[in-house]
């Protein structure tokens, strides 16, 4: 009860989130109840979230990742949620019980690294990753297991699901990984204005805490010949 809420308390009022602090110090910043629609909007529409959906949280409540990307989305709808702090044999344990998860690359490579995961069948899941840089290595490694995977980026600032790429089988993923530059992929995906100037990503859009302002990332980011998105780099305060 007492998470419903405040989940429903932050639909109706909106929330502050800590920053990664990635690019400088962490600050709070405010996630105002019309960005929260948007975004959550947006994070349904790419993911696939309905609400017959299974949502396993595992990522920080306090963050976007764990608040953001699949749990609020999810539940302004009536999903079903569960939420519990990670620990990657629980993890193995319990996945097939959902539909949906959200992890980040630490998560991913400790995943894989339990006696579990070889035998592991993840068919039928969908799984998110960001937060961080994610390597072709972690991709493979998740989508050989039958799994989808989304490789994700986004920000507090800019919303949790802002660029991305969907890899339902090896052969995509392969694809993709032929036509890499150097970097790692974002994705072509892509749910808000974007443009790259002084070689930094701006963003802008309904899902950005700035809406109609361009919001300069600090990410290093280029595109190949097919307008993948790859980081290259972050830009510090």
């Amino acid at each position: 009860m007492k998470l419903k809420n405040n989940l429903n308390q932050i639909l109706k009022k909106g929330i502050e989130l800590k920053s990664s602090g990635t690019t400088g110090p962490q600050k709070k910043i405010y996630q105002s109840p019309k960005k929260l629609k948007y975004a959550n909007e947006i994070a349904r529409e790419c993911q696939k979230i309905s609400s017959k959906s299974k949502i396993y949280t595992i990522c920080k409540m306090e963050h976007a990742g764990g608040l953001l990307a699949q749990t609020l989305p999810a539940y302004e709808i009536g999903a079903e949620i569960h939420i519990e702090k990670f620990n990657a044999f629980d993890f193995c344990k319990k996945i097939n019980e959902f539909t949906h998860t959200h992890i980040t690359p630490d998560h991913g490579r400790a995943i894989s690294l339990t006696k579990s995961f070889k035998n592991l069948n993840l068919n039928g899941l969908w799984i998110t990753c960001g937060s961080e840089p994610v390597d072709w290595e972690l991709i493979i490694k998740f989508v050989e297991k039958g799994c989808t995977f989304m490789v994700n980026w986004g920000m507090t600032e800019i919303g949790p699901c802002a660029i991305n790429t969907v890899f339902k089988n090896i052969e995509t993923v392969l694809n993709y990984k032929s036509k890499a530059i150097k970097g790692t992929l974002m994705g072509d995906n892509v749910y808000c204005d974007t443009k790259i100037e002084n070689e930094t990503l701006h963003v802008r859009g309904n899902i950005s805490v700035y809406a109609n302002e361009w919001f300069d990332t600090k990410d290093i980011v280029k595109k190949n010949i097919y307008n993948h998105y790859y980081i290259q780099g972050r830009l510090k305060n």
